[in-house]
């Protein structure tokens, strides 16, 4: 990473945890008056559903954006800092709030990190997905402690060339609009 752009990263970097903290910090159930009572089955209602995949959808938006807008003005070089990394941690950081889990996944096989897999059941099947054009899937699935949560993954593109620059293994995804990545959010449902 150069230095000139170190504090300019910091402060972008700073800016996406406050709105990404801001967002998930607000239930979900305070968006709808009375959305905080339980079904009878306690199964969330079609509107409970909705609004989490809104906030999934605004998380999308600033988290991607965040990400070439960095890659765009301070990766020039494959020495500097990687957008992509720094949303790695940016992600590890969100996630330990509990109030979101998020992931960013390998989708090409061969992945940057040995972490950025699909671990589990939803995101190997959601992965195929993508892989086959998909830019969006979700599923509502219930936790052991009886509560419900929004499974969700987005596609994640190359869109621009720099996009590659610190991943030259993915020299055969350079073509813009291919998939090589995806989001994996994980959202409580109030």
């Amino acid at each position: 990473m150069t230095l000139r752009s170190t504090p300019i990263l910091g402060l972008c970097l700073l800016a996406i945890l406050f709105v990404s903290s801001y967002l998930a910090a607000i239930p979900v159930s305070a968006q709808k008056p009375g959305a905080d009572k339980p079904a009878a089955d306690n199964k969330p209602d079609d509107a409970a559903v909705e609004r989490a995949r809104k906030t999934v959808r605004i998380l999308d938006e600033v988290y991607k954006n965040a990400v070439v807008l960095i890659t765009d003005k301070y990766v020039n070089t494959e020495d500097d800092f990687a957008a992509g990394s720094a949303v790695v941690l940016l992600f590890e950081n969100v996630s330990k709030t509990g109030n979101q889990h998020v992931r960013l996944l390998d989708v090409t096989g061969e992945p940057y990190e040995p972490d950025n897999v699909a671990k589990d059941a939803f995101e190997k099947e959601a992965v195929k997905k993508i892989k086959g054009g998909a830019t969006f899937i979700d599923e509502v699935v219930k936790k052991d402690n009886g509560q419900y949560e929004l499974r969700a993954m987005t596609n994640v593109p190359v869109v621009m060339k720099k996009c590659i620059l610190c991943h030259d293994h993915y020299a055969d995804a350079e073509k813009k609009g291919q998939n090589i990545g995806a989001i994996s959010y994980r959202i409580l449902i109030e």
